[in-house]
């Protein structure tokens, strides 16, 4: 028997009706087997303050044990301006420091997005994955979930109805399951 597989969903803009999160939120009904994931919202995360980093704010310390709990993670991945936004960014950087306590260390991680755009925020995703190198995160890179024209592609009760995007969004959940897998030291599940 294995393991189960625990994702932290990590939505990166604080918008009610944010398409990255109905996207995170498309991405639990599409989960393999022995798979669960959870999702934790950046709201009441304060601006990196580096004199706090070693005694951080309640959400800080939460948003830490809850990605060290994690076996892996999915940030849905707003672009705003041609990159990441800022409140993303912000919780990386908590999340980052004191720089060797941080939580994203050598975690699976793979990205999703969804934007009003034509590039689907493609442009943000590649920016992201630059942080990871530092981090010491290991990327998932394909399959590449770009959700463009988004309005068009979720419902009025906020469900992703594009059912190619859902086929790639449940190809890029197996890989990062089965990544994961392999790097707890666990043999091939079969597909």
């Amino acid at each position: 028997m294995v393991a189960p597989v625990r994702l932290i969903g990590i939505p990166g803009s604080l918008r009610k009706d944010s398409f990255n999160r109905k996207l995170l939120r498309a991405a639990q009904e599409l989960l393999p087997p022995e798979t669960s994931l959870e999702l934790f919202e950046l709201a009441g995360i304060p601006p990196f303050n580096e004199d706090e980093e070693t005694e951080p704010p309640a959400r800080v310390r939460e948003l830490r044990s809850t990605v060290r709990a994690a076996d892996a993670v999915l940030f849905g991945v707003p672009e705003y301006n041609y990159g990441v936004a800022g409140v993303l960014k912000n919780a990386i950087d908590w999340g980052s420091r004191p720089r060797v306590e941080s939580c994203w260390n050598g975690k699976p991680v793979a990205c999703v997005s969804a934007s009003v755009g034509m590039l689907g925020g493609a442009r943000a995703v590649y920016q992201l994955r630059q942080s990871f190198v530092f981090l010491n995160m290991r990327p998932i890179n394909l399959p590449e979930v770009f959700v463009s024209f988004a309005p068009q592609k979720f419902d009025s009760v906020g469900r992703f109805t594009d059912e190619a995007g859902r086929k790639v969004l449940a190809s890029l959940l197996a890989e990062l399951v089965q990544w994961t897998r392999e790097l707890r030291g666990e043999p091939a599940m079969a597909p």
